[in-house]
């Protein structure tokens, strides 16, 4: 003890005058390692495992200087600041209890490195943070992993044969990322200073496993309208095949500058940067976590306890309360926030519980708008455009350094989105080649990369939020759906949701849209609007107005609803389903099977009865309830219902006379590949006809002449048809 208290001294007096020696050091952690004594059973569970790697907390080191007489918090201070000797000293402190305890076990590993963990205050940053004067300093860096490299084997010592002097000599390599001692040239020596010739023996070389990933900054917190930076990182040893793309990691590491390749860029003084990692930690999505309080959560408990439709249109209202209607839009994009229920079968079979979602519509119906609220709210999301995205740049694809040569593998948009949103606008723009690679996303939830000799699955387990217009630009309504839409049917099976906005065009629905739209840019209205904070009082208004029955347009704020979501999103409880609930899903889903081949444009597949499933169970977590009930499922099929609605007129209710427009969409599906056909076949067929039932003769004739007075079919005297 004490000479342990005079190394303390020694330390002292030298660390005031910026003379620190490396033997000194490894003293001062060493008695930092015995009177921390947690520490001692992780360095038996480090030799036990086998392991190479200890984690230290700065906080303990932190807690031990301020324990011990005339230490400062110099020394975890001096870690950041100075890692290429603190840190090699206490490298060598480990190295040192560990032969104590056992002298073998290093003899079978070629050292142990230590990583720092524990609160790292402003040197915890993004990788737009990193700037000069954190060169050759220690830094916690947060990101998402874009690029990924294989592991390559990295020459450490070399050993070489004399024949004239049978004898053996090693020489140790080290490059400019090394911890300690100067870089060494790479080149193999192939005589010794004597002119004897030299074998290399690769076999009784050492060699080091390297790997470099870049990682880039988290696309929820990049400024708007600037492009995200990113940072190069290189792994080493245990920490290689640790991050793939699309992983958000911290990592730990020293910000070194290396010479530039480009001989012009050294000659202006421009070097390359780097991140050297001692410690990398996956995050599971925990930094996009908002800060709830007590407050928050009491909030949110009162808010469940009122009726789960008042609820519903609560959230909705609140989703996007600047865009007039939409009603069912925005509950379902409600459910699509929250989501459902992952499901990992013990067969391996994966059923995703994330909720896909497609918009088609007139122009000027607030579809990019909708998108954009979403993003607002959404824990994080991912834009993008049809005409701007490729379809490797939705997925993955393999690129080639410019420096080294090698291939990489770098992670596309719905990659970098796992566990959260993609928004795509304009999706009818894409190209079919493009609209291809996101078949296997948008079920299985992975990207499966076979390209130049990388073969790879990547995680994207997303939500994708459409918006496309139709193939005529307005839609129109003699045709059906696939048709407006011009998408494969394996794609349209995928969106659990197909909603189709209309432009409706009546005097009452203008007259509401123009009066909100002129309220909004009124200035009262604008001032309210920006009033609408995250304070609990706002919030709590809202919750009592929608309790009460109140009319007026009480909202949650933006930053609450998120945190609602974020709360009920992660909730450990899974919903399950009832008998009730099971009951009542199976019988409508075979109803509407049974009515797929007659009267709806879009089939009818299992994947609907899974999207059933998913918005009862996301109604549920909504709830904050354990089970899936029979109102549950209900609203899912009210949903269901709204869209079939609005493909068709009315697809569920059948005792309604038959419209023109629907006459034409059934008569469009019976006469789809048909050149020509009499009219007599058509005025039968259409008795059969689920929607066209009530036609009688006449009405049939007359409807007829009216598609011919618009150019779509033509009428001979022989009685007829010829589609045009």
């Amino acid at each position: 003890m004490e000479r342990s208290q005079h190394s303390l001294r020694v330390y002292v007096d030298d660390m005031n005058n910026d003379s620190v020696d490396g033997a000194e050091l490894k003293k001062v952690f060493i008695d930092f390692f015995e009177k921390q004594t947690s520490y001692e059973e992780r360095i038996k569970n480090l030799m036990a495992t086998r392991g190479r790697r200890l984690d230290v907390s700065l906080d303990d080191v932190r807690l031990y200087c301020n324990s011990s007489p005339g230490i400062s918090e110099d020394l975890a201070i001096k870690l950041l600041d100075e890692p290429a000797k603190y840190l090699t000293s206490l490298n060598a402190a480990v190295e040192e209890i560990v032969r104590n305890s056992d002298p073998k076990y290093l003899s079978t590993r070629a050292e142990i490195k230590v990583s720092l963990t524990g609160n790292y205050g402003n040197r915890s940053i993004s990788p737009r943070e990193l700037l000069s004067h954190f060169v050759e300093k220690l830094v916690s860096v947060k990101g998402i992993v874009t690029k990924c490299s294989a592991v390559r084997p990295k020459l450490s010592s070399i050993t070489q044969f004399c024949s004239t002097t049978e004898k053996f000599s090693t020489r140790v390599y080290r490059d400019a990322t090394a911890l300690k001692g100067a870089p060494t040239s790479f080149s193999v020596a192939t005589r010794d200073e004597n002119g004897n010739a030299l074998t290399t023996e690769y076999g009784l070389s050492s060699y080091c496993d390297q790997q470099s990933i870049t990682i880039q900054e988290m696309p929820e917190h990049a400024p708007s309208g600037q492009l995200p930076r990113s940072v190069e990182v290189i792994l080493e040893d245990d920490l290689v095949d640790i991050c793939k793309p699309g992983d958000r990691v911290n990592i730990v590491g020293i910000y070194k500058v290396l010479p530039a390749s480009n001989p012009s860029a050294s000659c202006s003084g421009v070097f390359r940067t780097l991140l050297v990692a001692i410690g990398v930690k996956q995050l599971c999505g925990e930094i996009t976590a908002p800060d709830l309080t007590m407050n928050d959560i009491e909030l949110i408990e009162e808010l469940v306890k009122q009726s789960p439709a008042s609820l519903l249109n609560l959230l909705g209202t609140s989703l996007a309360p600047s865009i007039y209607g939409h009603d069912t839009i925005k509950k379902a994009l409600i459910l699509l926030l929250i989501g459902g229920v992952e499901k990992n079968l013990k067969n391996g079979t994966h059923i995703r519980g994330d909720i896909n979602c497609l918009m088609v519509g007139d122009p000027s119906v607030a579809k990019s708008q909708l998108l954009r609220c979403v993003m607002g709210v959404a824990p994080f999301a991912i834009s993008t455009t049809g005409r701007g995205s490729s379809g490797v740049g939705l997925t993955a694809a393999v690129s080639t350094d410019q420096d080294t040569g090698e291939r990489r593998l770098e992670a596309g948009a719905m990659v970098l989105a796992d566990r959260g949103i993609v928004c795509i606008d304009e999706f009818d723009k894409m190209n079919d080649a493009d609209r291809v690679a996101i078949h296997e996303v948008m079920e299985q939830q992975t990207v499966t990369v076979a390209k130049a000799g990388i073969h790879a699955s990547l995680n994207a387990r997303c939500s994708v939020l459409a918006a496309a217009n139709p193939i005529y630009g307005t839609y129109d309504h003699s045709q059906p759906v696939p048709r407006n839409i011009n998408l494969p049917d394996s794609l349209l099976s995928r969106f659990d949701i197909l909603f189709v906005v209309l432009d409706q065009s009546t005097a009452s629905n203008d007259r509401c849209i123009s009066s909100h739209v002129l309220s909004m840019h009124s200035s009262q209205s604008a001032q309210s609007i920006e009033a609408n904070t995250s304070t609990n009082k706002t919030n709590m208004d809202a919750i009592n107005a929608h309790k009460s029955g109140f009319s007026h347009p009480s909202v949650l704020s933006k930053s609450f609803l998120k945190k609602f979501i974020f709360y009920v999103k992660k909730r450990p409880d899974s919903p399950e389903l009832t008998a009730e609930a099971e009951l009542c899903l199976a019988e409508r889903y075979s109803l509407l099977r049974s009515r797929n081949s007659e009267q709806q444009d879009i089939p009818v597949t299992a994947r609907t009865l899974e999207t059933m499933i998913r918005l009862s169970t996301a109604h549920a977590k909504m709830r904050l309830s354990k089970t899936v009930e029979e109102h549950d499922a209900l609203v899912a099929l009210e949903i269901l219902q709204s869209v079939m609605e609005t493909e068709q007129g009315s697809s569920l209710t059948l005792n309604e006379p038959c419209t023109y427009s629907s006459f034409c969409r059934a008569f469009a599906r019976y006469a789809t590949r048909r050149q020509s056909l009499s009219v007599t076949e058509v005025v039968d067929a259409a008795h059969s006809w689920e929607e066209c039932k009530s036609l009688s003769t006449s009405e049939i004739n007359v409807f007829l002449h009216q598609l011919q007075n618009v150019g779509r079919i033509l009428l001979d005297d022989e009685g007829r048809i010829h589609c045009l």
